[in-house]
């Protein structure tokens, strides 16, 4: 760790406890004192008079901590030599101004460490804590430091009880303060039932272990282990697993038989052609590693893969420094556990970021779904509204069809009417065929009578009074024949009329089967199936049709009236004369 790092961690915590008011500003006159007592524990010449020139432009009260670090970098730290102080000192006091205000022991004498080992435990904590401010030792710095304090007492850390501790204590910048680390020691939760002045040999030990190794030139590592736990060793000759107390220092990688270290079995010499190397799981043994020297191989096992790292790294850690010739491995040690940290946290990151990927994918994939079944619903409904569509367009269907089948029906029942009415236009027929028969067989008469009367002409001298008689009787009959003449002219005259009715109800019916007919070509087209029953519709219909134009020509053929005849001129000498026309008419309409 840089000097000048570690001095600034423990003026900030001077700085900060002059701060009464907690407003980031410290009086001049505090400033004054503190820059003193830091000139003399650094040992630096004093210069009383250069915080007053310095903040000679700044007269409006107290200084900020960026007000202040200009000073304390070109009057202080820029002169400071390492080597040419005692450190310890200089953290004393930045601890005495620190703890008078923050510290807060047990009152009653129940704190688990005394005054000066939680100075200690401070400088443990500024060494150990995060190049950030405000200062912090992140969970797994703590777990070291306090594994360390219990391995040199020979005890095991409860790391499940810490990791709750740890959930439940609210943590600012990602880690604890150094106060709220003294708090959690001084509750005795992880050092229950053992006694202070163990605590305070295993804390002089850390501290002499990690502190004093950079203040001190005396190679303190060398004396001081630096990872030591039980490991399970495979042997050279009898090729079996044991378990054995292991011991890492700079210089060498010893083994006892338990942890009390009465009997030594072994040792392996580190050097710069060492090596560790991480082995597959065999002969029922779990997290193997190994470590290679010049003249042999040792294999060995540990309880999980975090044990396993932890070593690994510890024992690469001093083989590299034995190969660097360095005599400090915490800073090597620190560095490398800030760099796993982040390693972690960068691994972390990317797992939080593949992890919201994979939301973000799966919110996708549900969207999606989201849509499908949106898509699968609409394709119901229109499968839906085309089965409506369908229906509809059948049950219109079937009703035009039913339409049609009414419209035959009716067409039917016209085509009966017609019938019925030509049967009834025959037997009219019948009667005017009848009459002009009676008409005929009166022409005979009369032709008779005409004979009798050239009969009689010849006897009218004779025959003259008969004659009159005969006379009178023929102007009678011809006053019928006339009034049936006029009768005659009207039947004709109403069945001309009925006849251009009947014939326009015939074209009306023929217009009413021509559209029909239209229309079931249009059916049969759009469902490009016709129905035998229609087709046999339609054959029936094109029969009525031709049918009614056959009883049209043959109403055409017998509906041609019959003439009246003209008035007789004379009545003695053009008798006979006056009837001719009617015979001639008689003759016309019977042709």
């Amino acid at each position: 760790m840089d000097l000048r790092a570690e001095l600034l961690k423990s003026i900030w915590y001077a700085f900060t406890a002059l701060d009464v008011e907690k407003s980031g500003k410290v009086s001049k006159s505090q400033l004054k004192v503190l820059s003193h007592n830091l000139y003399t524990v650094l040992c630096i010449p004093h210069d009383p008079v250069a915080l007053e020139e310095h903040f000679r432009d700044d007269d409006d009260g107290p200084v900020s901590s960026q007000g202040y670090m200009p000073y304390l970098n070109k009057y202080i730290l820029d002169k400071v030599e390492e080597g040419a102080f005692v450190k310890e000192n200089f953290d004393e006091l930045c601890w005495t101004l620190t703890a008078k205000k923050n510290y807060k022991p047990d009152r009653n004498g129940n704190s688990v460490v005394s005054h000066q080992d939680a100075f200690k435990l401070w400088c443990l904590f500024n060494f150990l804590s995060e190049d950030k401010y405000p200062l912090v030792m992140v969970p797994d710095e703590v777990e070291y430091l306090l594994k360390k304090i219990c391995t040199a007492m020979n005890v095991e850390l409860n790391s499940c009880e810490l990791d709750d501790y740890l959930s439940q204590e609210p943590q600012g910048q990602g880690g604890l303060t150094v106060w709220q680390f003294l708090d959690m020691v001084n509750s005795g939760r992880f050092l229950r039932g053992i006694e202070q002045e163990a605590i305070s040999m295993a804390v002089e030990e850390v501290y002499q272990e990690v502190i004093e190794d950079d203040a001190s030139p005396t190679p303190f590592l060398i004396l001081v282990s630096l990872a030591q736990g039980y490991l399970w060793k495979k042997g050279q000759l009898r090729r079996n697993w044991s378990e054995r107390w292991f011991t890492l220092k700079p210089s060498a990688l010893s083994y006892y038989v338990s942890e009390e270290r009465k009997e030594k079995k072994g040792s392996i010499a580190l050097d710069k052609h060492c090596c560790v190397e991480v082995l597959p799981d065999r002969d029922g043994k779990r997290c193997m590693f190994c470590v290679k020297t010049s003249s042999r191989t040792y294999e060995m096992s540990a309880s999980d893969t975090r044990q396993r790292q932890e070593w690994t790294l510890a024992i690469q850690t001093a083989i590299r420094l034995q190969a660097e010739g360095k005599k400090s491995l915490h800073k090597d040690l620190k560095q490398k556990r800030r760099e796993q940290r982040e390693q972690r946290e960068q691994r972390k990151a990317a797992k939080e970021e593949e992890t919201q990927r994979l939301k973000q994918l799966q919110e996708e994939k549900e969207r999606k779904l989201q849509e499908l079944e949106l898509l699968k619903e609409a394709q119901r409904q229109a499968e839906i509204l085309l089965q409506e569509e369908e229906q509809r367009r059948r049950q219109q269907h079937e009703e035009m069809q039913r339409t049609l089948e009414i419209q035959l029906r009716e067409a039917e029942e016209a085509r009966a009417s017609m019938q019925a009415e030509m049967v009834l236009k025959e037997a009219e027929a019948e009667r005017q065929r009848k009459r002009i028969l009676e008409l005929e067989a009166m022409q005979e008469r009369l032709q008779e009578a005409l004979q009798q009367e050239v009969k009689a002409r010849q006897d009218e001298e004779s025959v003259r009074y008969a004659q009159a008689r005969l006379l009178a009787e023929e102007e009678e009959k011809l006053k019928q024949l006339m009034k049936l003449k006029e009768e005659q002219e009207e039947y004709i005259i109403k069945t001309q009329l009925e006849k251009q009715v009947l014939k326009q109800e015939m074209e009306n019916k023929n217009k009413c089967l021509e559209e029909a007919q239209k229309q079931l070509e249009e059916v049969r087209v759009n469902r490009q199936r016709v129905d035998q029953d229609v087709m046999a519709a339609q054959r029936k219909l094109r029969q009525a049709s031709t049918n009614v134009k056959h009883w049209n020509v043959q109403m055409n053929r017998l509906m041609h009236p019959i003439g009246p005849g003209d008035k007789r001129t004379n009545v003695s000498g053009g008798s006979f004369a006056g009837y001719q026309p009617l015979l001639s008419r008689r003759d016309s309409s019977l042709k």
